[in-house]
């Protein structure tokens, strides 16, 4: 299995260091494919954690790139109107050619988010089933058929313009570790997208996803197992756990040992790194997606020597 390597753009962190040009942020998807990374990300959010619209910037970076995927890690569909939200992922597909996949998440029970869902006019409460009823009514309007939609959202013979690229639409990941995430993955989505755990949990996790796939009927290949994965590289481990938590710590409000048990990280040389990013190619996953502490293009950089080294 060829094994596809992500790059998460800084867009909360040039928010957070009060450096919001788009510029920098474009030049820095730009190299990520020059050096050879896979696909490009953007994270979502509203006023929990500021950062620059997703599908907008990904938009932009569409325009200027022509190899590398582009994902949402993860974008947060409860806080959209699906209408739009279809029209608006269609658009993008078609201005990448085919090039979008759209990494969804519930967000996490906490004061900050429940204050962003009310700032949205959108009930906390339920968001799964919203989720799930408005993905699937984005999926029937990139069907490119009239619809008619009875739910939460109302619809009488719609039909949306333009469709996506990719025929029925791009794949949806969904993200989350827990047993409800896992089985939401493994019956509807085209991926599994957790930000843990470490590779023997993320094993026998995987290994859950593939048989509950497999008794809905589903192939051996129809979910794609990926990871959003936090590194620093360092030779001095103990600066690169420091530069870890104290990042992890910034950016989510929360105790680094708390986000530890959630979000799997590596600090520490590019040796140990290789073998740690090797663990999870040994469990099955095929898509990982990076998001570095530090110097970014410095771990770009190494990041390609350890993928020459792992034959990746």
């Amino acid at each position: 299995m060829t094994m596809r390597l992500g790059y998460l753009l800084p867009t909360r962190e040039k928010i957070m260091l009060g450096q919001p040009e788009a510029a920098p942020l474009l030049d820095l998807a730009d190299r990520a494919e020059e050096v050879g990374f896979d696909s490009v990300w953007i994270g979502d959010s509203l006023l929990a954690r500021p950062r620059h619209e997703p599908l907008i910037l990904l938009a932009a970076i569409a325009g200027r790139t022509k190899r590398v995927e582009l994902g949402t890690a993860v974008l947060l569909p409860t806080l959209r109107n699906p209408v739009i939200l279809a029209h608006q992922v269609a658009t993008l597909d078609q201005i990448s050619q085919g090039r979008v996949i759209l990494g969804v998440g519930i967000a996490a029970d906490v004061p900050s988010i429940r204050a962003e869902f009310e700032a949205a006019g959108v009930p906390f409460e339920k968001r799964v089933g919203r989720m799930m009823e408005g993905l699937r009514l984005c999926k029937a309007f990139w069907r490119g058929e009239p619809v008619d939609w009875d739910g939460r959202w109302k619809v009488e013979q719609g039909t949306l313009a333009p469709t996506p690229h990719r025929p029925g639409g791009p794949p949806i990941w969904v993200g989350g570790s827990a047993p409800a995430s896992r089985e939401r993955a493994a019956k509807h989505f085209d991926g599994w997208f957790p930000t843990g755990p470490e590779p023997t949990a993320w094993a026998a996790e995987w290994r859950e996803v593939q048989d509950i796939a497999q008794a809905a009927g589903r192939g051996p290949d129809e979910v794609t197992g990926a990871l959003y994965l936090t590194m620093a590289l360092d030779d001095d481990a103990a600066v690169a756990r420091r530069r870890i938590d104290q990042y992890m710590e910034q950016y989510y409000g929360a105790a680094a040992a708390v986000l530890a048990k959630s979000q799997a990280s590596y600090g520490g040389p590019a040796a140990g790194a290789a073998e740690w990013l090797q663990g999870y190619a040994d469990a099955g996953a095929s898509h990982l997606v990076l998001r570095f502490v530090g110097d970014h293009e410095r771990h770009m950089d190494a990041i390609m020597e350890i993928r020459g080294s792992l034959g990746w």
